[in-house]
């Protein structure tokens, strides 16, 4: 995906719905707050059609490095996990088994997709 991402830069429209979607199907790359948080983006992205650029301004405070008391991703010590377990109906493996001229498609099928598999399980 980030090979496509790379070569077609329009593509870049949808880069945070794949790197989100890919970490909320791999929550212990997350921490628990972390994975939470990248909840409620997805909620945001996908049903509130909030843009990268005012998802950022509306957390500066919230998720700043400097003023964060906790952190984004997993450690050592602890990791991201859902209290249900989720059934995904479309994966990584879906937009890229897609043609490359339907790629944004394919990332907004996929944020949609887990927004409601998500949902579905009882974790939102």
């Amino acid at each position: 995906m980030l090979y496509w991402e790379a070569g077609n830069p329009g593509y870049g429209e949808v880069h945070h719905l794949m790197v989100l979607c890919y970490y909320l199907q791999h929550p212990s790359l997350y921490s628990p707050e972390g994975l939470e948080a990248g909840m409620r983006l997805l909620v945001d992205f996908v049903e509130g059609n909030v843009s990268p650029q005012e998802a950022r301004r509306r957390m500066q405070g919230r998720v700043s490095s400097r003023r964060r008391r906790w952190k984004l991703v997993a450690t050592p010590e602890t990791s991201g996990a859902y209290p249900y377990p989720v059934q995904w109906e479309y994966l990584a493996k879906d937009v890229v088994e897609g043609d490359a001229s339907d790629y944004c498609q394919n990332v907004r099928k996929w944020a949609q997709s887990a927004l409601e598999a998500l949902r579905a399980a009882g974790n939102l």
